[in-house]
């Protein structure tokens, strides 16, 4: 099946409307100051992104207050805020509990989407953000009645700056207040995304959905979360490499520009080739997703299968070429290389999307 790799004119002004933000507002300093609380969210510049720009909605239907957009306009958005190593929950919020909501198709589920397309609400779900597509739900809450639920679940990413938790638990899908459960903050290696652990003590939760209808949601929303993650990756790696080449044309040893040795030329074409089909594979797992092809969850596969690596690669390759400034706490490059990392991790290693990959063209997994 042909994919659509281009961005379109509208797909490129979004990106220019996002990147401006993020240049004017998120910048590597402000990043790293949030990120030493422990609570890197920024609200304002959320509210601006999500309700100014109307980033949130773009996976919401515009009967429900939304842009009606698609995934690879949401790709655009993620592979921006992967540039910025930008502190917001956007793939939690925008994406995971947005797919999950669409999901389920109930009057419960419709005003909550509602006020994530407006930016009003953050909801996040109440998930390990290591939960691949495919992989076994988990069935660490359980409704004691009238959706009473308790119990606990580590992992969960943005959780701190979440208005509304999504709870799967025994019985369907509830939406619970933040405010009514208990948040145990857990030690992340990306700062930018932090993890808490979630625990419900009889905490009264709305029904959104029956036990099949959630199990369906969430599938589908980890096969999106793990697409447009890939764009994300891309975002990452593109910073990266473009901060590496910037770098090494104006650091000079024995009188000449250290990017003008051939040994670090090679190394940075190889990373160029790496950043190249990064972004082939994530703009085919986006347009996939968009169009509801038959074989997107092989286009997922193979997206996060790549991405994840290249991500680390040129990361890490970001840090050494800096030399003594990138091991540094002051240069951002420890961001993107926490994030990369972290990101290799959630929605799916990258092994497991390779068995996935191996299941769906039914070759011998590696």
């Amino acid at each position: 099946m042909t994919r659509d790799l281009l961005y379109s004119e509208t797909e490129e002004e979004l990106r220019s409307a996002v990147r401006s933000l993020l240049a004017d507002r998120c910048d590597s300093t402000t990043v790293l100051t949030r990120a030493e609380t422990g609570r890197p969210h920024d609200p304002a510049l959320w509210e601006t992104l999500a309700a100014g720009i109307g980033a949130a909605g773009l996976l919401v239907p515009e009967k429900l207050g939304g842009q009606g957009a698609c995934h690879r306009e949401a790709a655009v958005v993620l592979e921006e805020l992967g540039r910025a190593v930008a502190p917001l929950p956007y793939l939690t919020s925008s994406v995971l509990a947005t797919e999950i909501l669409l999901g389920c198709d109930t009057p419960e589920a419709a005003d909550l989407l509602r006020e994530l397309a407006s930016g009003s609400r953050v909801c996040v779900p109440v998930l390990p953000l290591t939960l691949a597509p495919g992989a076994p739900l988990p069935a660490a809450v359980r409704d004691s009645g009238g959706g009473t639920l308790s119990g606990a679940v580590t992992s969960v990413a943005d959780a701190v700056a979440a208005d509304v938790l999504l709870v799967l638990a025994d019985t369907g899908l509830y939406a619970v207040p933040a405010a009514a459960a208990e948040l145990t903050g857990q030690v992340p290696l990306d700062l930018t995304r932090p993890l808490a652990t979630v625990t419900l003590d009889g905490a009264a939760g709305t029904l959104l959905a029956d036990p099949a209808t959630t199990r369906a949601a969430v599938a589908g929303a980890l096969l999106s979360g793990a697409g447009l993650l890939a764009s994300e990756q891309l975002g990452i790696a593109e910073w990266c490499l473009t901060e590496t080449v910037g770098y090494l044309r104006t650091r000079h040893q024995f009188n000449r520009p250290v990017g003008s040795f051939q040994a670090v030329k090679h190394r940075l074409a190889r990373l160029w080739l790496d950043v190249a089909s990064a972004r082939a594979a994530a703009r085919a797992a986006a347009d996939a997703l968009a169009t509801g092809a038959p074989d997107a969850p092989l286009a997922v596969a193979v997206a996060q299968s790549y991405c994840s690596g290249v991500a680390v690669r040129v990361a890490e390759e970001c840090v050494q070429l800096h030399g003594g400034i990138g091991m540094t706490w002051e240069h951002p490059a420890h961001l993107y290389l926490k994030r990369a990392k972290a990101d290799s991790l959630a929605l799916g290693t990258t092994g497991h999307h390779r068995g996935l990959v191996a299941d769906f063209a039914e070759l011998p997994a590696p």
